[in-house]
Parts: C-alpha cells; sequence; structure tokens
C-alpha cells in the first residue's frame, strides 16, 4: 500500500523471522496465542487513512444524535438492561473492509462495537513488529498525535481512572479459556489490574470484591467489562453472586448497555458512500432474489458466531425473532496487500477510547485483519499464509 515501506518489508522478511517473531510474543508470558499472528502489518496511506477517518466521523456523528438513545432503546429491551448507563461509551471498535471503487480505494464499515477490543495487545504488537523490522520507527500505528507514551497513558485514564490498579478488575467469563487472554495478560501487566472471573465474585449487600493471591478480600470499584452477555446466557453451569441487572456500587470501564447499543443494530440508519446496505430482516416486505449477494446476519452475536454467509430463502424462514437479524449486502474487499506469492485481502478496525468527561472520542490505534479467504475469520483462511491479525501502520 505504502510501496516503499512495503517493498522493504517483503525483502526483509523470511520465514525464520517470523518463526522467532512468534516465539518473542509466546516469551512474554509463556503463552502462544490460540488465533494467528500475520507474518506483515499493513501499510495504510494518506489518502486511505483520510477515507477511514472521515468514515468514522460519519459513525460519530450519528452516534452523538441527541436522541440517540431513544433510537436504540430497541435493542435495550431486547437484551438484558444494566442500571446506571452513562452519557456515553468508553470504547469504540470500527470496522471497515478495504475494497475498490472507480479504481480507487474506499473503506466499507462492515460492523461497529461500542465495546473494547485488543488495546493492549496492538499496543504490544507494534512494539515487537519494530523490534523485528527497525524500519518500521517510520511509521505508527496511532491516531490524534499520539505516541506509545500517551496513547497507555489515555488507556489508563479510560480504564483505571482514579483509583488503585487493584480496586480495578479486568471481568471476563473463564478468561484462561478465552480466544484473547493474551490482551488480558499485557493489560494486567501494563496497567497493573487483575484477571477475574465472573464466578470469582464476591458479593456483599451492593458491594463486589474479590480475592488477590495472597486470600484478601478487594473491593471492586470499578470493572473493566469484557463479559459478552450472549456468551454468560449459554453458560447455564456458572454460579454468580451478583447479577449484571441489580444496583451495585460499582463503576463501569465500558459500561455494558453500550455493547448493545453499538452494534450491528445501527447500521440499517447510516447511509452514505461508506456504508452497506443493512436492513432488519422484521422489516423486509420482500425478500431479494439474488440472496447470493447478501449475508445474514445476529445483531448481537460475537466473533462471526451465527453470520450466514450463503444465506438461503430457508435460512431466512428458519429465524423467529427477526428483530434480531439484519440482511446485510455483501462486501467485495480488494486485495490490495501484496505477499510474496499473491495479494491478501484486508480489513481495518479503528479503535477509539472516549473518557467520560470528553466531549468526544478519541482514534487512538487500529487493528488489521488479513485474509485469503471469501471472509475474514479463522474458518475462512486455515492452512494460508500472510493471514490472520495484525497492525496498520500508518505514514508518519
Amino acid at each position: 500500500m505504502i510501496p516503499s515501506l512495503r517493498e522493504k518489508f517483503n525483502a526483509e522478511f523470511s520465514k525464520d523471522k517470523y518463526d522467532a517473531f512468534l516465539k518473542d510474543i509466546a516469551n512474554d508470558f509463556d503463552y502462544a496465542p490460540t488465533f494467528r499472528i500475520a507474518e506483515t502489518p499493513f501499510f495504510i496511506p494518506d489518502d486511505l487513512k483520510n477515507k477511514i477517518i472521515d468514515a468514522c466521523d460519519q459513525v460519530i456523528s450519528f452516534i452523538q444524535k441527541p436522541d440517540f438513545k431513544d433510537i436504540t432503546q430497541r435493542s435495550i429491551d431486547l437484551n438484558i438492561s444494566v442500571p446506571n448507563e452513562d452519557d456515553h461509551t468508553q470504547f469504540l471498535a470500527i470496522d471497515f473492509g478495504v475494497c475498490e471503487e472507480d479504481n480507487k480505494l474506499v473503506p466499507k464499515l462492515i460492523e461497529i462495537q461500542g465495546f473494547p477490543s485488543v488495546f493492549n495487545f496492538q499496543y504490544n504488537l507494534f512494539k515487537k513488529y519494530q523490534s523485528f523490522y527497525p524500519f518500521t520507527e517510520n511509521a505508527t500505528p496511532y491516531l490524534s498525535g499520539l505516541d506509545d507514551v500517551s496513547y497507555l497513558e489515555l488507556l489508563k485514564k479510560v480504564i483505571v481512572k482514579d483509583h488503585k490498579p487493584e480496586e480495578v478488575v479486568l471481568l471476563e467469563i473463564e478468561p484462561e479459556k478465552q480466544n484473547t487472554k493474551i490482551d488480558f495478560y499485557y493489560c494486567s501487566r501494563d496497567l497493573g489490574i487483575p484477571i477475574v472471573c465472573v464466578s470469582e465474585i464476591i458479593k456483599e449487600n451492593r458491594k463486589l470484591f474479590y480475592k488477590n493471591p495472597e486470600g484478601r478480600e478487594i473491593q471492586i470499584k470499578r470493572i473493566y467489562n469484557r463479559v459478552i452477555f450472549d456468551e454468560l446466557e449459554l453458560r447455564k453451569d456458572l454460579k454468580l453472586a451478583f447479577s449484571f441487572e441489580e444496583e451495585l456500587d460499582i463503576e463501569w470501564a465500558g459500561h455494558p448497555n453500550w455493547y448493545t447499543r453499538i452494534s450491528k443494530f445501527i447500521l440499517p440508519y447510516l447511509k452514505g458512500p461508506y456504508f452497506i446496505e443493512s436492513k432488519l430482516l422484521s422489516e423486509i416486505r420482500e425478500i431479494p432474489k439474488d440472496l447470493e449477494n447478501y449475508v445474514l446476519k445476529p445483531l448481537f452475536s460475537f466473533s462471526g458466531s451465527g453470520v450466514k454467509f450463503h444465506v438461503t430463502q430457508k435460512d431466512i424462514a428458519e429465524v423467529k425473532e427477526k428483530d434480531l437479524y439484519i440482511l446485510q449486502k455483501k462486501v467485495h474487499y480488494s486485495p490490495v496487500l501484496k505477499s510474496p506469492d499473491g495479494n491478501v485481502k484486508v480489513e481495518v478496525r479503528i479503535l477509539a477510547l472516549w473518557p467520560e468527561d470528553d466531549p468526544n472520542p478519541t482514534y487512538v490505534g487500529n487493528l488489521v485483519r488479513l485474509s485469503r479467504g471469501e471472509m475474514i475469520g479463522v474458518k475462512f483462511n486455515k492452512d494460508k499464509d500472510w493471514v490472520g491479525g495484525s497492525i496498520g501502520l500508518f505514514e508518519k
């Protein structure tokens, strides 16, 4: 994408260097991530960067509408409602497929989440690429004028706020079994906060506690929430001492309601050159005859679960809760990244942080996923190289 950086990277790349790069990541916690880490960053030229930011600005403009909560209240009514919702989300992850129109690259919004992504892993992943490819110091994964120091300061401000790190917990369902636990490890190391399973929480009246490694009960003042409710709903085996739906004396770093409000639920409302035709299944009067050009998606699933890529009339007929699904036009990604043996498709996720007292979110960094399959995702890229999770680097 940035020809000089792409050519230099490809010239310096070797399988041995890639293996050493992966080993260096695994050595940090004696743990190798279970998802595939791509061989290369994605070098993003200014023209594409500017279009991505323009598209993000339009998404944010919609989220900041005075009646946004009214527009999205239906999403809360269909799901769990957690008390003490704040004025705005503190985290945003905005995904774009890199496509081509009229011989020009254009980002197309795939989905948006008012929920944390791998903010700490990406911070450390860039440092690893820098270590093995020193010339990447001439590029940056950061936005809004941030660098690695100011990025971590802002992340700490949002997650820890003014509390002691031991009073803030990263909360998840069996974190040791999650695909993103490498991010949890880096978060705990970078910010000093503990990682706690929902089943380990102790409740006394309206207060929540956890036990530290010495067995001492520590009151939780703030929760960095990584729990996805559709996953929690499936775990009937878990015994919880508290309910997300009750009044509790805690703060949220990422109030759970924003995961529901800022989701695929808002895609049908977004119109413009960066947005794809999306409609709630309940509002479609006539099913398109060219279903091969559409994908069926549940509104609130995570990591692509429940998505029907080759959707049929039967699939649509079998959906009982049509309020909970959208039919979306397929996006045709352009294979823009040049690998040693063919081109690769790219999806860029812009990461934003929104401190509670700030009037606007701050775009801070990004995540990139590379694919040779018909879709971005592990099951479409098995046994392929130059695919997986990576990071985008912008021109300085």
